[in-house]
Formats: structure tokens, sequence, C-alpha cells
């Protein structure tokens, strides 16, 4: 059956026509009339042409704005709720506790998802164009000493910039001045200056990073330098009862300062000159200053404790203390000195300092205009208004969760004071919880570090795929779940940290000697791509809360412990990357002689 003559016949015209057909009209206008009038000089030369302005109703804003507020919020979403999940699910199921202040904590922890989105945020649009624009043009227009001061003084307002800095203050109020006088001396009195000397660490750092990158000296002798003086003087303060109490956290300092802020203005600024200099094209450019960004702040604050420890005594710091205490119960602080007030203050005091400097580089020394001001201007915006809510945050969030985790994992094996029912359960499977608690908060809060996973990118190309990614990440992980349980152990046994220190980089500096100088850029630098701004305020609450619960004098510890792991681990897993390919390609080796002497026999 023919059903040709039933389809529809198709017709096809021009569209034109099809206006003329349908009574459609057509204007023609001048493009000249979608914009305002031009600004013309004397002579009527155009000088400026006037943007179109443009009304956008509310809902269109909204569908503007949507998907890439979205984006932002969902990133910092799933770093902070898996790990503040996992720690309320094991107090809540495996010990048994309510969280006390669910309501401020959860308040607490959604400011520290708003805070980073838009401290993030406005870090890439404000602070990081500074950077990228100096580092480029600075070495091209100054002599390589001004560069290397500006390079120091940029050291110091990063670190000042640092979200994770302010975990350090915060964990100031939980120590006790009868228990760890130089302790709290240094992290109450002399806090301000703590904060400098780690900042100026930090700053002579990036200009030894730099230099190297200039002159191409390997990290290695670099490492053993700077070890040598640090472990020293760790000896010297581990000999003395009240010092020993400060070492924790002096160790700790290096895991604060490789932030999102330091690593890559510093890295921007250093790569810049390098480039400058010629030497920017070497795979290796970018390591290393890390690795000392990691191990001079330690140093720095071993100076400075050894400075107040010959100045003060601890009798002295006591009673500092005590007048403190008695000023703030006898009048009311003022508002820029309690909560909400101090951690605004704080915010502001991080990073405006650290923009007018940027600025006065830019405009008195480069003689550079800012392009893209507004741009600029709101980022720098974004990243105060950030630092301004994540301080809030981890105040009310993350201190308050880690605190109330770390003091309540010890009664799985322990019995505590005010706390019903403890020991929940006989001393080694309790005793193994906690442990087990300590490794997978390590390894998870790793796994998920953005951070990490670039690293472990520019590693597979570094190596030729020799080291993978993958085989990276779960190194580092690893390495970091191992630390933090190592550090958990030290609290609950008060295990001296310089017995964990010397044999963990003793074993450290064996496998640095032994590795090839891309592994050791690679190992040293992953101690510092792991401690972001959600791990070590976390971390820091939660070691200082577990040493409160088990009447230990410091909670510090944990960090320099979750540093030196991933050192070790990754250069482990590359030694034996290497070795796998060795075995290979000698096998293939032996197999194609094999091959071409059967050949040869064949022939004959």
């Amino acid at each position: 059956m023919d059903t040709s003559e039933n389809k529809p016949k198709v017709m096809s015209c021009r569209f034109i026509d099809f206006q003329k057909a349908t009574d459609g009209e057509q204007r023609t206008v001048s493009l000249l009339k979608l914009f305002p009038e031009p600004e013309r000089d004397a002579t009527g030369r155009i000088v400026r042409i006037r943007p179109l302005k443009s009304a956008l109703h509310s809902r269109e804003v909204f569908n503007v704005l949507q998907p890439y507020v979205s984006a932002r919020f969902t990133t910092q979403f799933k770093a902070v709720v898996p790990l503040a999940a996992y720690l309320i699910l094991f107090q809540i199921l495996i010990l048994r506790q309510l969280v006390q202040d669910s309501w401020i904590i959860t308040g607490g922890l959604l400011a520290v998802i708003l805070g980073l989105m838009f401290f993030m945020e406005g870090l890439k649009l404000g602070l990081m164009p500074f950077g990228t624009l100096i580092g480029e043009t600075l070495p091209r227009k100054s002599a390589l000493p001004v560069v290397l001061i500006i390079t120091l003084l940029l050291g110091v307002g990063v670190t000042f910039a640092e979200p994770a800095i302010s975990a350090l203050k915060t964990a100031g109020q939980n120590v006790v001045a009868e228990s760890a006088p130089y302790l709290y001396a240094l992290l109450n009195l002399w806090s301000d200056t703590l904060v400098l000397v780690v900042g100026a660490s930090v700053g002579a750092a990036a200009v030894v990073g730099t230099l190297r990158f200039i002159y191409g000296w390997n990290l290695k002798p670099l490492i053993y330098l700077t070890l040598i003086p640090i472990i020293g003087m760790s000896i010297y303060v581990a000999n003395d009862p009240e010092l020993s109490k400060a070492l924790g956290l002096a160790w700790d300092t290096g895991a604060v300062t490789t932030g999102p802020v330091t690593v890559p203005l510093v890295l921007s600024l250093g790569i810049g000159i390098a480039a400058a200099a010629g030497k920017g094209d070497s795979g290796l450019s970018g390591f290393g200053i890390v690795t000392l960004a990691s191990l001079f702040p330690i140093g720095g604050v071993l100076l400075l404790l050894l400075y107040v420890a010959a100045t003060l005594t601890p009798g002295e710091i006591i009673q500092a203390a005590a007048s403190q205490a008695a000023v703030a119960q006898a009048s009311q602080l003022a508002w820029h000195a309690r909560s909400p007030g101090q951690e605004i203050i704080l915010g502001i005091r991080s990073i405006l300092p650290l923009v007018l400097f940027l600025y006065l580089v830019l405009k008195i020394i480069l003689k550079e205009k800012l392009q893209h001001r507004s741009e600029i201007l709101l980022g720098i915006g974004m990243t105060i208004v950030g630092m301004c809510i994540f301080n809030l945050g981890l105040t009310y969030g993350l201190s308050k969760l880690g605190g109330s985790a770390g003091g309540l994992v010890p009664m799985a094996f322990l019995e505590i004071d005010g706390v019903k029912g403890s020991p929940i359960y006989v001393y080694s499977v309790g005793l193994t919880l906690a442990l087990l608690f300590a490794w997978v908060l390590g390894f998870g809060a790793t796994v998920a570090e953005p951070a990490l996973n670039a690293l472990g990118i520019t590693a597979d190309k570094l190596t030729n795929g020799v080291f993978k990614k993958r085989t990276l990440i779960i190194a580092v992980s690893v390495g970091v779940a191992c630390g933090i349980a190592l550090g958990l152990a030290k609290l609950i046994f008060h295990w001296p940290l310089i017995m964990l220190i010397i044999p963990g980089y003793l074993v450290a500096v064996i496998l640095t000697f032994f590795s090839s100088e891309a592994f050791v850029n690679i190992a040293w630098d992953s101690a510092g791509v792991t401690t972001g701004p959600i791990t070590v305020p976390l971390v820091l609450a939660m070691g200082l809360g577990f040493g409160d619960a088990t009447n230990a004098v410091e909670g510090f510890g944990i960090l320099s412990m979750a540093s030196i792991g991933p050192i070790i681990t990754v250069m482990i897993s590359g030694l034996w990357s290497r070795y796998r390919v060795y075995s290979e390609t000698r096998v293939s080796s032996e197999s194609t002689k094999v091959s071409d002497t059967g050949i040869l026999e064949e022939l004959a």
C-alpha cells in the first residue's frame, strides 16, 4: 500500500519571506543608539565611551549567582561536614554521649563554611592578582636585595593572614599558667610577638627558597643545615622541665604556617623571581619553599622561648597571669576584647595590613596601576568578611567540637571525673578505639584535601609516571593518619615529644640521603599541604581537650607528628617505586639479551 500521498508536504522558504507572509515587522537600528553618548573633548574627538548600564531583576540576579555560589559553597561543605559528622557520630555511637551546645556548634560550622567560601573566593579575586603582578614585575624593576627584603616582609604579612594562625591564639585560652608557665607566656603574654616571629621565619624561608631557585641549590643540604640547630635547641629545651612543656607548640607551628594564603602568594613571588633570572623552567620550580616555611618557624619559636626564659621566671609569669585574671574579673572587657567583637577585629587586623603593604609595593616601588580595581577591591572585601566569619565559626564551631570530642575520647578506656559510665570499654578495647579514631580522622581529612590532589598531579608529571598520583595521595594520607595516632599515643602514655621527634627525623634524614632530589622535594613539601584551615584548628582543639581529660600538662605535638609521618611514607613509597621500575627494566633488558642470543644461535 502506497502511503506517500498521506505524508504532509514540506516547503522551504526564506526567513524574510516568512516574516512578510506573517506581517512581521523589521527595523534597522544603529548600534550607536544602543550605547550612551560618548564623551568628547573640545575638538569633538571621542575620549571615553561610557559602558552600557544593564538593569537586572532580582530573579535574574539570583539565576546568575546561584550556580556560582552553589559550587563554592559545596566545595567548603564537602571539606567541613564529613569531618564534623565523623566526630559527632563517633561521640554518639561509640562514646554514647550527646553533643553539648549542638545548635551553637551547628551555627559555628555553618559560619566556618560560609567564612571559607568568602575567604577563598576573595583570595582568588583580590590577593592573588597582587601576588602574581608583584611576582612578575618586581624582579624586572628592582635590585635583588630590594626583592629579598620585600619577600621577607611579605612572609610576615601572609602569616598574620593565615586562618589557622587564629587557632593558636584560641588554644592559649586553655593553658593554665601554673602547669605550663612558659607555654602560657608564649600563647597569651607574648602572643603577638609569637605570630611576628613565626611570620619572620616564614619570610626568611621565602628568601632562602628564592635564592635556591636562582642559584639552583639542592634541597637536601638546606634540610640538613636547618635541622641541625633545630634538633640541638630541641634537645636543650627538652632537658629543662619547664621549657619542655612548650616544645610541642614550637614543632606544631611548622604545620600552621603553610596554609591557603602563604603558599600561593610566596610561591608566586619566588617563581616570578626565578623566571626573571632565567631559572624558571626547571621541573622543581616552586618546590622547597613550603618545606623551609615548615621548618624555619620551629627554630624561630625555640629562639623566642629561650629569650622568654632568659627574661622571665615561672613565678613572674604566674603572677602576671593572676593579675590579668583579676583585672578581667574586676572590670568588664571592652567590646573588641570579647566575642564576637574580638573575632571581627582579629579578622580585619589579619588582612588589612597585608593589603596595604602589597598596595604600597605596587604604587611606590613598582609604580604600577592596579588593573581591574573594582574586582580586586571586591575580592579584598570578601577576604576580610570571610576571615571575620571564619573566626566566629572557629570559636563556636570547630574549637568547641574538637575540644568536646577530644575531651570525651579518653572515657573509652579511662575513668573521667564528672562523666558517668566511664570507662565504657575494657582498657585494651577502649585504647584501640581511641587510636583508631585518631587514625581514621587523619586519613579522612588528608584524602579530602584539594591541595594534595594538585601535588599528586605534579608528582606524576615530575617523575614521568613513576610515582602515580594515587600512590602519593595514599602515602601522604597514611603518613598523616599514623602521625596523628602517634601524637595521641604520646598524650595517653605521657611520652616526651623529643623521644618521638629525634627517631622520626633521623629516619627522614636517612631516607632523604638515599632518595633522589625530585622525591625529596615532593616528600618534604607534602607535609605542608596536608594542614589546611580546617584540619589545624580541629586537631589542635582535639589535642588540647584530650590532654586536659588525661591530665597531660599540654596537648600539643599531634600536628608535628602529622608533619613527619607523610615525609617518611612518601619517601619509602618513592624508593619502592624506583626499585620496581629498576627491577622491571632489568628483567626487560635480560629478556632482550636472551632473545638476541637465541636468534644468533639459530642463524649460526
